[in-house]
Order: C-alpha cells, then structure tokens, then sequence
C-alpha cells in the first residue's frame, strides 16, 4: 500500500438511478460524466491532478491538493445548478437528472490492487448516503444538494470567501455506528421527525433530524441539526465501519474502495 497522501475529495450521485430502465440510466451516465468534468475544467482542475473511480449511478474524484479548494467550492455552488438546469431543460420527465454531492478533504492511500483506501474517504461516502442529504434535495425545488466535510468547512467555508456564503451552510450531525459525523450542509435543512420518535406508518428511527440543544455552541452561521440513522451505503455497497470493503470482501481497518463496478444502484 502507498504512504496516504492528501486530497480533495468530490463525490457527486444520481437520484433515483435506479427506478429507470437502461437506456435512461446510460443516458443518466453521461449526463452526470459530462456535468463533472465541464465543471471541474471552469473550476481549473486538470485532468493530470484528478483520479476517478466510476461507481455506477455515481462519480468519485481524487484531487491533488495542490488545486484551490475555494474555487472549487465556488464552481460547485454556480456551475453544476446552472449546468442541470440547462440538461433537465431539454430532457423528458424520464430523463430528468438531480444531483447529491459531497466535497471533503483527507488522506488516502492505494492498496496493492488499485483500491483507494482511507477513513477520511469512509467518512465522505457516508455523508453522501446521509438521509439529511437525501431528504434535502427531495424537498427542493432546484437539482443540487451539497454538503461539505467538517474540516473543509473549518479550512474553507468559516472564513466566508467570495462566492462561498458561510452564512448559507448549516451544521447537521449524522450518527453512526462509529460516533457522531459533523458535515454542513449547503441551504435549507429540511425538518424531519425526531429520531426518537418513529414515523407511525413504518415505526422507523432512521429518519430523525433535529436542533442541538440551546447552550450549544453554534459552530456555523446557520442553525445546527442532529440527525440519527444507521449504517450508511455508497453506490449501492455497505459502508459500516471498518471491515467494509466497497468493491466487495471484508478487510480490518477503513474502507477500501476498490475497481470499478457499474451495478445498479438505489
């Protein structure tokens, strides 16, 4: 395995993949493939500092770290909206295509078969599957939903860049089985019953997001929201904790993401 080196990591996710028949999701694919690198290129990413695992109904991007953060960030929060406007505004209902993404930084290394191999990259795959993510772009009226890692936003976002709002990001806590994971997500948080309290119809506890209590320190601008759910999946593979492997097999420590697999997705 190589010494872990520090990147930029993007992940961006097709909704509702799966409901559609192959010919949409090839279609879905392009798209997707398409929005990703115009949006890096605005951004100044060259294709000689990024690497990209193509998981299916998803896209994975490894950014050297030399590349700015912050007009990253910047490009993310114009060009892929206005980017999915100008897609859906051509395409059948069918062929519509939204967009979860998650922008993180960490270490990661690669293993002797190519896979990518860190915890920090664990922690970005699991904001990704997040409810809270999820529930926020179902509830908007627009096709993008961001959300940034906790040091990104520390790093990046606190300090209020031009064209990064840190008043527009609010802090929201997933709970999972290996502690409780801070992220900020960009916009409106929607509301969702109290973890605590199952939805009658299904008696579900996963589903909760809810204000940190009233003495607590406010890390961000906006408001702050707790959110409870369970193990967390990235393109359709189990993301538990350690001894999960995304590409399959089991291994003792973080997460290993491994060769391509372009299997349907949820």
């Amino acid at each position: 395995m190589t010494d872990p080196v520090s990147r930029t990591i993007l992940l961006l996710d097709i909704e509702r993949y799966s409901d559609r028949d192959d010919v949409e999701q090839a279609y879905l694919r392009r798209m997707l493939y398409g929005i990703t690198d115009r949006t890096l290129t605005v951004a100044g990413v060259d294709e000689t500092s990024r690497q990209r695992a193509d998981r299916g109904d998803s896209v994975m991007e490894l950014i050297e770290a030399s590349v700015s953060v912050t007009a990253l960030l910047r490009t993310l929060l114009t060009e892929v909206p206005a980017q999915l406007r100008t897609v859906n505004r051509m395409a059948s209902s069918s062929a519509q295509i939204r967009l979860r993404g998650v922008l993180a930084s960490g270490y990661v290394a690669i293993d002797e078969r190519e896979g990518w191999v860190g915890s920090d990259l664990n922690h970005a795959c699991r904001l990704l599957d997040a409810t809270v993510l999820r529930a926020a772009l179902r509830e908007r009226g627009d096709d993008f939903a961001l959300c940034v890692s906790e040091s990104l936003y520390q790093g990046i976002v606190r300090h209020d860049h031009h064209g990064v709002p840190a008043a527009e990001f609010h802090r929201v806590e997933l709970d999972s089985k290996n502690g409780t994971l801070t992220a900020y997500l960009h916009g409106p948080v929607t509301r969702m019953p109290d973890a605590e309290n199952p939805s009658p119809a299904t008696g579900s506890t996963d589903t909760g997001v809810r204000a940190t209590a009233p003495d607590t320190p406010a890390a961000a601008p906006g408001a702050s929201y707790n959110f409870s759910g369970g193990s967390q999946s990235f393109g359709g593979s189990l993301v538990n904790g350690d001894q999960n492997i995304l590409s399959g097999g089991t291994v003792t420590g973080d997460v290993v993401l491994g060769t391509k697999n372009t299997g349907d997705r949820s």
